[in-house]
């Protein structure tokens, strides 16, 4: 009995040492975790307040060597503020800053104190939200919150929406449901049983020639192909429906089985969008399915001056909105909506340990039935308390702020003699290039906007975007954060003309040896 107790008393001690570890009733263990927090708080505030420019850290050769020196997998552990100053050193003191006016390149967002607040309770109690018994009171406010998401969007009680991890997720979700409502509709063919039909091989997506490009990755996982994603030319970046309606009949003259258009409301280089309402019309005239993908422009419907720009959204089959770009949310977070809640039965399954089909019949609600994913983190709960602290009007007022900044930003590039703008952007991104008054071959302006868009990198003044407008090279803002000032931006646009004047005077000097 004496060597029973002996044992016991040895297991307990080696438990409470493991408490140490981790969030638990432990007293020290709450006082590590509490002073563990307040260390990275203020790390990161001290971080926030003292970076001047977007990029402060160290170059790629320096972080390689620092990294190299630490050894990432250690016997024996460090106390736990050594680690939280070894990661300042690693990790915060060479962080890109989204809250810098120029930090520009990405649909990369500033993110809301509240969401931040949100993500420590995520993290801590880390639930998951596949079952009900993982996560009680987060499944039902992510469900009401999905709800509720669905009558903004103009969505009636038939509808239904599921968090993910993104718009590479969403989307991917939209064309599974269209293949597979395809297929359930024209074949009685259940692909979730049987696998592709003998059709498959005739299926074609379509979607505007600027679309994401997840539209064709996720064909190819689909196991349809990137073959059968058919682009439709148009060079005003708007979406062509006279051209989509002449490709769909083209396609079905061949044999061919048109299956789904992706439209998108606000595409990541150019902020385009085509007429969601006319679109519409068009592909269900054809029985095909019409995914929206709002990844970007989904929140312009919380502005009452921009929400037209998404008229029709609501006869979309299936919607991809991102909270992690204009909804200013840490990443990730993304949400699906289905038109039809029962199309969320092509992917639903039942697992006796996880969601038995009696927890429904006694209202137990398990979300993991309408997501791809099994586990899953309570994002929801970002968007709930961030808007919750914001309330809409301030929100709207942050959209609305942004907008008008790219309008004004564009009215001034239009107005300089060494700058042009390619397009004039309905919503975020202004797509422009340097472009000096004497006259100067495409090669060279191709050379002087891709190192201007490089030396910002690398000196750390600033992260700006770059893409290709008619085989040219351009540079991009993507303007989401709502704490940015006209004159900032316009600061900036000046470093690149003299920065361009640099390099141009450089290269003709060469040139002339």
């Amino acid at each position: 009995m004496h060597n029973q107790d002996q044992e016991i008393a040895s297991l307990k001690e080696v438990s409470n040492a493991f408490k140490s570890y981790f969030l638990s009733d432990d007293s020290k263990s709450v006082a590590t975790y509490r002073q563990t927090v307040q260390e990275v708080a203020d790390a990161i505030a001290k971080q926030i307040q003292t970076q001047q420019q977007p990029y402060i850290g160290k170059s790629p050769a320096e972080l390689k060597e620092l990294i190299a020196a630490v050894d990432l997998f250690p016997s024996k552990g460090k106390n736990i503020s050594d680690v939280m100053k070894q990661t300042e050193a690693l990790v915060i003191e060479s962080n890109i800053s989204v809250y810098h006016p120029h930090c520009l390149a990405h649909l990369h967002c500033p993110t809301f104190v509240a969401s931040l607040a949100a993500e420590m309770i995520i993290s801590a109690f880390n639930q998951s939200m596949d079952s009900w018994d993982q996560a009680p009171a987060a499944t039902m406010i992510e469900q009401a919150f999905c709800d509720e998401l669905c009558k903004l969007y103009g969505f009636d009680e038939q509808s239904d929406a599921t968090f993910t991890g993104g718009g590479t997720m969403s989307n991917f979700m939209g064309l599974l449901l269209a293949r597979d409502h395809y297929s359930q509709q024209n074949f009685n063919w259940n692909i979730q049983a049987d696998g592709l039909p003998p059709e498959a091989s005739n299926f074609r997506i379509l979607c505007a020639e600027n679309a994401h490009f997840t539209v064709a990755q996720s064909a190819s996982i689909l196991g349809l192909g990137q073959n059968s994603v058919v682009k439709i030319k148009d060079q005003t970046l708007a979406e062509n429906e006279a051209e989509l309606e002449k490709t769909i009949l083209a396609l079905k003259a061949e044999g061919l089985l048109p299956i789904a258009y992706v439209a998108t409301a606000g595409t990541t280089d150019f902020g385009s969008m085509g007429n969601i309402e006319n679109l519409s019309k068009i592909v269900h005239q054809y029985g095909m399915w019409l995914h929206v993908d709002a990844a970007f422009g989904g929140a312009l419907m919380f502005s009452k001056k921009h929400k037209h720009k998404l008229k029709g959204i609501e006869q979309a089959d299936s919607v991809t909105i991102d909270f992690h770009k204009l909804f200013y949310q840490p990443i990730s977070c993304g949400v699906f909506i289905v038109k039809n809640k029962a199309s969320f039965n092509f992917i639903r399954l039942h697992a006796d340990y996880l969601n038995p089909e009696s927890n429904a019949e006694m209202g137990i609600l398990d979300l993991v039935y309408k997501s791809i994913q099994t586990t899953r983190r309570f994002d929801a709960l970002k968007p709930f308390i961030a808007l919750q602290h914001v309330g809409l009007d301030n929100f709207e007022k942050m959209i609305d702020h942004t907008i008008d900044l790219a309008q004004k930003v564009s009215a001034v590039i239009e107005e300089d003699a060494s700058l042009e703008l390619a397009y004039k952007t309905p919503i975020n991104a202004v797509v422009f290039r340097y472009q000096p008054v004497q006259k100067v071959d495409s090669v060279t302006l191709d050379t002087i906007n891709n190192s201007i868009k490089k030396n910002l990198l690398l000196s750390g003044k600033a992260i700006i975007g770059q893409t290709y407008f008619n085989n040219t090279a351009f540079l991009k803002f993507t303007l989401l954060n709502p704490m940015t000032q006209e004159l900032e931006v316009i600061h900036l646009l000046n470093e690149i003309k003299s920065m361009g004047d640099t390099l141009l005077s450089e290269l003709q000097t060469a040139s002339s040896l």
